[in-house]
């Protein structure tokens, strides 16, 4: 299992550094916490799991979306 998750916490990596649109890659950036909160709860660490799962999930996906929405973008799109 723990195979599997750190595979999917490499691929949603990768897809945040390619991504175009920056939108995108917050929310592969918050899979990649989720992942690691529920990686973290299988390594018997319930404490880092759930501070992973409020800041890394939470308080930073709504200030990278803020900070998104109060940029202009260069493309004309929105």
């Amino acid at each position: 299992m723990n195979i599997l998750l750190l595979s999917l916490i490499l691929c949603l990596s990768i897809f945040s550094l390619i991504a175009k649109d920056l939108l995108h890659a917050v929310i592969a950036l918050s899979a990649i916490s989720i992942l690691s909160a529920l990686l973290f709860t299988f390594l018997k660490a319930p404490d880092v799991a759930i501070t992973e799962a409020a800041v890394g999930t939470g308080v930073s996906t709504i200030i990278y979306v803020w900070a998104i929405r109060h940029t202009k973008r260069k493309d004309g799109d929105k």
